[in-house]
């Protein structure tokens, strides 16, 4: 856009200015996934990189780095946090308590800050629904199981007294026949 572009070219032109863009201000995300909060900032001089947590647990620095040089990620994220030259992060296997609000302060050299937010709503996949279905599946099974052995009785005692019921039949029917040739 010709903000950024601007901005851009006010940066690299004037000690002091700092841009920032964040493309993707509002991040879902489930249990045990990873997620980008993705950046880009831009200055001339040096810049410093600093990510804050922020969620109803309280306010954890992630990590700070400055560019091209040192990188401090906190201890409860060492092993969970990958950084980028842009100003990026990625949190890897994110929980419930990942959820919350993510600052990041992009400071000059000259002491010019600026700064970003991301929310991410973290969550849960809930198997409870899918425990739901298997239960009705197995209970519709059973009925229907039920419903088909009920039919099968049913159909072999028609066939019982259909079979009664003609025998029977062709015994009168025999009779009637013997007596009518006796009368003559």
């Amino acid at each position: 856009s010709i903000t950024c572009s601007l901005i851009a070219l006010l940066s690299l032109s004037a000690p002091g200015v700092v841009s920032l863009v964040v493309p993707q201000p509002n991040i879902n995300a489930t249990v045990a996934q990873n997620i980008l909060l993705s950046v880009e900032y831009s200055c001339r001089g040096v810049a410093t990189i600093e990510w804050k947590h922020v969620s109803s647990w309280g306010t954890t620095k992630i990590v700070e780095w400055k560019s091209g040089n040192y990188v401090n990620i906190s201890t409860v994220y060492k092993d969970r946090v990958t950084t980028f030259e842009n100003g990026s992060i990625q949190l890897l296997n994110v929980g419930m308590r990942d959820a919350g609000y993510y600052f990041i302060t992009v400071t000059e050299e000259y002491g010019t800050n600026t700064y970003g937010t991301i929310i991410v709503n973290v969550y849960e996949i809930i198997y409870e629904d899918l425990h739901f279905v298997a239960v009705l599946f197995a209970f519709l099974a059973a009925v229907s199981a039920i419903l088909i052995c009920f039919m099968w009785l049913c159909n072999k005692s028609l066939h019982l007294f259909q079979k009664k019921t003609t025998h029977k039949l062709t015994a009168s029917t025999t009779e009637e026949i013997e007596l009518e040739t006796i009368e003559c």
